[in-house]
C-alpha cells in the first residue's frame, strides 16, 4: 500500500507539472508584425488591412481574427496574405457588399487559398464558390483549411507553416457588370487542432517568400502573366510585397504537442495498474496459515 501511495503522488505531481507547461508550450503565440509590416496603431497592435493587393507579391499582409476590407471593382483579383503555423485550423471567410444598380446577370465570386509555394489549398468544408443572382445585394464564401502540419513528403500536397494568400474574385459575370463598385470584407479564425493532429519533425523554415517590390510596367505584366486580371492596378500601399509577420517567439518547432501529457499520464496509470494486479494476484496465490496443533 506504500507503493500504491508513493506512485499515486507522483501521477498527481507529473500531471499538475505538465497541465502547468501545456499552456506555455502548446498554445499557438499570437501572431506580431515583423520589419517591413505595417506600423503599429497606438495600441500596439497591427491594423487591419483597408486596401487589397491585386497580385501575390503585393497581397496585404492581415493577422488571424482580423477583418481586412477593400473597395474594388468587379473584376479585380484581390489578394490578402495571413500567416498560419502548425498545428492550426483555418477557416477563411469573405463577404461581398455587391453594387445596387441593376446588372446584366449572374455572376459567380470564388475564395482560393494558397500556400507559401502558391499550390492552391484545398477545403475540408465551406461554400468555396457561390453563383448570386442580379438582384442579390451580397455573397458570403469559406473555406475550411486542412491542419496545417509541421512537415510532409516532397510528393504531398499537406498545408505546411508559412504565409497563405487569400485570392477573391469573379470567375463569371457578363461583360457589362465589369468595372462596377464592390466592397470586400475577409477574415481568417484560427484554432489549436490538439495533440491528435501532431506530427513529429518541422521544416527547417516556413514557406515564407522573399518580397519584391516591381514597380511599373514590370509589376503590371506579372500580374497579367500570373494572374489574368482584367486592367487592375496595385494601389500605393500595396506596393510593396508585405513582409509575413510571424508568430510571438518565432514558428513553432513542432516537437510539443498536448499528447505528451496524456502520455506521461497514461504510462504513469499503466505502471500503478501493473502493481495493483500483482498485489492482488499474489495475495490470493499465498497459501493460508494454518494453526499450529489443528
Amino acid at each position: 500500500m506504500r507503493t500504491l501511495r508513493t506512485l499515486t503522488a507522483a501521477l498527481l505531481a507529473t500531471g499538475g507539472l505538465l497541465t502547468a507547461a501545456a499552456p506555455a508550450l502548446a498554445d499557438d503565440p499570437a501572431p506580431t508584425a515583423s520589419s517591413g509590416s505595417p506600423s503599429p496603431g497606438s495600441d500596439g497592435e497591427v491594423p487591419a488591412p483597408t486596401e487589397a493587393g491585386t497580385s501575390f507579391r503585393t497581397a496585404a499582409l492581415m493577422l488571424p481574427g482580423q477583418r481586412a476590407t477593400a473597395d474594388a471593382s468587379t473584376g479585380d483579383y484581390l489578394y490578402w496574405a495571413v500567416p498560419l503555423d502548425q498545428g492550426q485550423d483555418a477557416t477563411v471567410r469573405a463577404k461581398v457588399k455587391l453594387p445596387e444598380t441593376a446588372r446584366h446577370g449572374e455572376a459567380t465570386w470564388r475564395l482560393d487559398v494558397y500556400d507559401g509555394l502558391r499550390r492552391r489549398q484545398a477545403c475540408r468544408y465551406g461554400m468555396q464558390a457561390r453563383t448570386v443572382a442580379s438582384d442579390a445585394t451580397s455573397v458570403e464564401l469559406a473555406c475550411t483549411l486542412r491542419t496545417v502540419r509541421a512537415w510532409a513528403e516532397p510528393w504531398a500536397d499537406d498545408p505546411l507553416p508559412g504565409r497563405y494568400y487569400l485570392r477573391l474574385t469573379t470567375t463569371e459575370q457578363p461583360q457589362e457588370d465589369l468595372g462596377l463598385p464592390v466592397r470586400a470584407e475577409v477574415s481568417a479564425d484560427v484554432k489549436d487542432a490538439g495533440g491528435a493532429h501532431a506530427v513529429d519533425g518541422a521544416l527547417a523554415a516556413p514557406l515564407v517568400p522573399g518580397a519584391t517590390a516591381a514597380t511599373g510596367s514590370e509589376e503590371r505584366d506579372g500580374d497579367d502573366a500570373d494572374d489574368g486580371a482584367a486592367g487592375a492596378s496595385a494601389s500605393p500601399s500595396a506596393t510593396p510585397a508585405a513582409t509575413a509577420a510571424e508568430p510571438d517567439g518565432g514558428w513553432a518547432s513542432g516537437w510539443w504537442s498536448d499528447r505528451w501529457i496524456w502520455t506521461a499520464a497514461g504510462g504513469v496509470a499503466a505502471a500503478l495498474m501493473g502493481i495493483a494486479g500483482y498485489r492482488l494476484t499474489a495475495g490470493r496465490g499465498r497459501p493460508s496459515r494454518v494453526p499450529p496443533g489443528v
